[in-house]
């Protein structure tokens, strides 16, 4: 094709389409240069867009990946706006979004240039603190509750997790690690000069009215320091118990048990399956104006209205059982732990439920039974275990279909039993499909499925025998207990999740 580029109208160029599959081969400042972009047309025919005639040699480059195509001149601002556009879809590293987005952010930007000015030799500082600032604001967008910051040998990169998943959004050159670790370092009040031990610190900033906090963890690898920030919108946590995907008879037994003046309530599951929201929903349903509520958590990741809450500091030897046990001076009603790691911490917590304290906290085991000879296996006696505990609840968070574009079909008869249901098939499954509204994945916003174990007289005596836990379930379920399995296949059948998903989160029990 010539290289003699044709004029097109405005409308013309508006209704062409970057191509996205060339995009990710072409580095952005490549094309802002020399101001060409490859586009499709109307019909599908691949063209490049010039708004410079005489870059012959980028333009041969570029037709090197497209192989034969059109060359179409237009302004240099419709080509910037059209490359800026592209390449912000693209999570191009080097996009620098969110022009004027200091003025949102709670600290000072130009102390930060100031103070990393030696470590931002390349490339220059401002494109660095604006990456950062785009990751933060496009994770904030996309409802993400983590972003990985991962270097290798030849290449960094940078993953989100939303809904539970990881996904790739920007793969930025090798030698944008230091700075962007030094720029993340910085906005945590972290020691940019360690680079050989963990580090842990907290970023808050206000972005659109909201308050955002970000947990930072930093640690060293075989390639350089990762970085993973946990974002936590204080506006999204603090959900009610009747959020977070109880059924009606579940969310009345909970209410129930948090309405006894003492005993033990365990919420059980691995990491990331919303313990930590359903402990601060108990929380929210307890009058803290007529009780004395404190918690000891690690870290205390929202502050909830009159309830006094402490941070677990081994620095200066503060740990679980050792803040557990001054809780116990301040005449507490009801104790909130964030987890039981030891031996030490459950004989606490079991002695102040026997004392008339009402004690929540989390264990990490795969079901409710599990809870119960996790405990004895810590050493533990059967009869304090039994004589303490009132429930265990276990949890998973499963996906929810997005509702604009779920699929609906007819479930086999393999797939029907495989969710644990009796019968033949006699209702829909959804599956995900994908559409703007969800980033084309399928899902939007995840529920809890749980499984409610409550400990009455006949299931104490178990426990004084030292029953397993496949005996313990056994039991449970002969008394009426919804297995997480089950939960999750009642949120299949009623069109909120996948059976995908639900066997997802609940293959390894």
């Amino acid at each position: 094709m010539g290289k003699e580029a044709r004029k097109e109208t405005a409308q013309d160029l508006a209704a062409l389409v970057p191509e996205a599959d060339l995009l990710g081969k072409i580095p952005i400042g490549y094309v802002r240069k020399h101001l060409l972009l490859p586009c499709r047309d109307a019909d599908g025919t691949l063209v490049i867009l010039s708004g410079r005639p005489d870059s012959t040699n980028a333009l041969d480059e570029i037709r090197f990946l497209t192989g034969p195509a059109t060359v179409l001149s237009a302004p240099e601002d419709i080509i910037l706006g059209k490359i800026d556009t592209a390449y912000e879809r693209q999570h191009a590293p080097e996009r620098e979004i969110v022009e004027g987005l200091s003025g949102e952010w709670d600290f000072d930007v130009e102390a930060a240039i100031e103070e990393t000015r030696d470590l931002l030799e390349s490339p220059d500082e401002g494109p660095v603190i604006k990456f950062v600032h785009s990751l933060i604001f496009r994770a904030i967008q996309e409802r993400s509750s983590d972003i990985h910051v991962e270097p290798f040998e030849k290449e960094l990169v940078v993953r989100h997790r939303i809904d539970g998943i990881l996904y790739p959004m920007v793969t930025p050159p090798r030698k944008w690690h230091a700075p962007v670790l030094s720029r993340i370092k910085v906005m945590a009040n972290l020691d940019i000069g360690e680079r050989r031990l963990p580090q842990d610190g907290r970023i808050r900033i206000r972005l659109g009215g909201k308050e955002i906090d970000i947990r930072v963890s930093v640690v060293p690898t075989a390639f350089g320091e990762r970085a993973v920030l946990r974002i936590l919108d204080r506006s999204n946590l603090l959900l009610g118990l009747e959020d977070i995907g109880l059924a009606p008879n579940e969310l009345a037994s909970l209410q129930r048990l948090l309405g006894r003046p003492n005993g033990i309530l365990l919420v059980t599951g691995p990491t990331g399956s919303g313990k930590t929201t359903t402990l601060y929903g108990a929380l929210q349903t307890l009058d803290s104006g007529a009780k004395n509520i404190i918690t000891i958590e690690d870290p205390v990741e929202y502050q909830v209205h009159g309830v006094g809450q402490i941070q677990v500091n081994p620095k200066i030897h503060l740990t679980f059982a050792g803040g557990l046990r001054s809780i116990l001076r301040q005449d507490p009603d009801i104790i909130m732990v964030g987890e039981i790691r030891d031996s030490e911490t459950a004989v606490i917590a079991i002695q102040a439920s026997l004392t008339g304290h009402l004690v929540l906290s989390t264990l990490h085991t795969n079901d409710s039974a599990s809870a119960v000879t996790r405990l004895v296996d810590m050493g533990i006696e059967p009869f304090l275990v039994a004589s303490s505990l009132s429930a265990v609840i276990a949890q998973r968070l499963v996906r929810k279909l997005c509702p604009d574009c779920r699929v609906p079909y007819d479930p086999s008869p393999a797939q029907w039993r495989e969710m644990g249901l009796a019968g033949s098939p006699s209702g829909q499954f959804f599956r995900a499909g994908g559409c703007p509204s969800c980033m084309n994945t399928g899902y939007r916003g995840r529920v809890g499925i749980f499984e409610i174990l409550i400990v009455d007289e006949r299931l104490r005596a178990l426990i004084l025998e030292r029953s397993d836990s496949e005996g313990i379930k056994k039991f449970g379920v002969s008394r009426g207990m919804r297995t997480i399995l089950s939960a999750g296949a009642e949120k299949v059948c009623a069109g909120i999740t996948s059976a995908e998903e639900v066997l997802r989160v609940t293959q390894e029990d």
